[in-house]
């Protein structure tokens, strides 16, 4: 489902990630497969620099599909960006990858918080947050940092995931899946 970046898949996720209706929504915005080469070259350095953590988004046969990544590290916190091709939307992969990255950022890396921030037109992004259970809204109690993404011409509305609120959220969907093997 998650594998570390590889510029080999360069060309398959840059054709991807050029579909008119997954580009405007896309942080690195490249626009040949060169460029998105050079600049997954660079997102690879500034994850060995820990700037930033990145991973590739795999089908169930291993078909990169999209990408996640934590950008802007800070004290223990960053900000969540992914993205899924077209033709595997709707299919249950955004969920499952950010359960698998939001894993490895809480309980492997040691993160206390990871932040969302979302275009205010971007509802199909927004729907897809607020149906995780552990995905806050931050708008209010992020005021200042609101206020910092929301500085250019583009709006956003800010989420959280707080460490805690993840983990209580997946122990008890691992209990009920425990209590109903029973």
């Amino acid at each position: 489902m998650l594998k570390k970046r590889e510029l080999v898949e360069c060309n398959e996720l840059y054709e991807l990630l050029s579909h008119p209706t997954v580009f405007p929504y896309v942080r690195q915005k490249a626009t040949s497969a060169d460029e998105y080469w050079f600049m997954t070259k660079q997102l690879m350095e500034e994850e060995a620099a820990g700037a930033a953590i990145s991973r590739t988004i795999t089908d169930d046969w291993g078909q990169v599909i999209g990408t996640i990544s934590l950008f802007d590290i800070q004290d223990g916190a960053g900000f969540l960006g992914t993205w899924i091709g077209l033709p595997f939307q709707g299919m249950g992969y955004n969920q499952k990858a950010k359960h698998d990255f939001l894993s490895e950022l809480f309980f492997e890396l040691d993160f206390q918080t990871v932040f969302l921030r979302i275009r205010e037109e971007n509802v199909k992004s927004q729907k897809a947050a607020t149906k995780l259970p552990y995905v806050v809204e931050a708008n209010d109690t992020h005021p200042t940092l609101l206020e910092q993404i929301n500085a250019g011409e583009k709006k956003f509305k800010l989420y959280q995931i707080p460490r805690d609120l993840f983990y209580l959220v997946t122990a008890n969907a691992d209990a009920d899946a425990a209590h109903e093997a029973m």
